[in-house]
Order: C-alpha cells, then structure tokens, then sequence
C-alpha cells in the first residue's frame, strides 16, 4: 500500500459543497482537506451530508468566513458551526470541531450508562 492509496478522497467525495459570496477553488480545496482529515479515521460508518461555505460581501464585517458542515455518520446527525477572519483559520477550526463530535459519535456506544453489577446478597460478584 502506498502513500496515495491511503488519502481521503472518498470521504469528501460523499459530501455536498454549497458556496456563497466569493470562494477561490484554492481556499475551497484547502478546507475539503480539512474535513477530510476529520473525518479520515479507520473503522467510521457510512459518512454522507452537506459542508456550506459564505464568504460575506461587505468589507466591514469582522468575521467574513462562515462555514457549516450536516453530516450523517452512520445514523447519527453531527452539526459543525464555525466563524472566522480568514479561510486558513476556518478550516483549521472546523476540522478541531468535527473531530471532537465525529469522537463524540464514535464513542458515544462505550460511554453509555450501565447498571452496575448487583450486590453480592442477590447474587452478584462474591468477593
């Protein structure tokens, strides 16, 4: 197995880009990057959905970049939000987001509440 054959291609090939306002294919590519990497771990579901980007148009905004992402993963909905100065920023602050939620989903099976083990008079553990 070689380097390329390793990459995330097929992860941002699922996903939907909608774009707003003036987004360069350059900044475009970089962010898809992002994602990718996010959501780039072994042993995840089925990814499918949506990333969203809005570049205002007004020159007096401060926060110009605003980027969405919907995405399912498997059949969990994770929703990302982030609003930022410059695209590099945006996308390095989204791909930090999605991978604490896509962790969050992942996980979220082993994290669930149990019912402790029962008392050793109704026939739990004997110490």
């Amino acid at each position: 197995m070689t380097a390329k054959d390793i990459g995330t291609r097929g992860l941002t090939a699922a996903l939907r880009v909608r774009t707003e306002g003036k987004v360069d294919e350059e900044s475009l590519t970089y962010l898809m990057e992002r994602v990718g990497a996010a959501l780039g771990r072994p042993g995840l579901p089925a990814v499918s959905g949506e990333v969203r980007v809005t570049r205002a148009a007004a020159h007096h905004v401060e926060l110009p970049w605003w980027a969405g992402v919907e995405i399912r993963i498997g059949n969990e909905r994770v929703v990302v939000h982030a609003l930022e100065t410059t695209v590099r920023e945006l996308a390095d602050r989204l791909q930090d987001r999605l991978r604490g939620r896509v962790g969050r989903v992942t996980h979220r099976r082993d994290a669930t509440r149990r019912t402790s083990a029962p008392p050793p008079w109704r026939g739990g553990p004997q110490q």
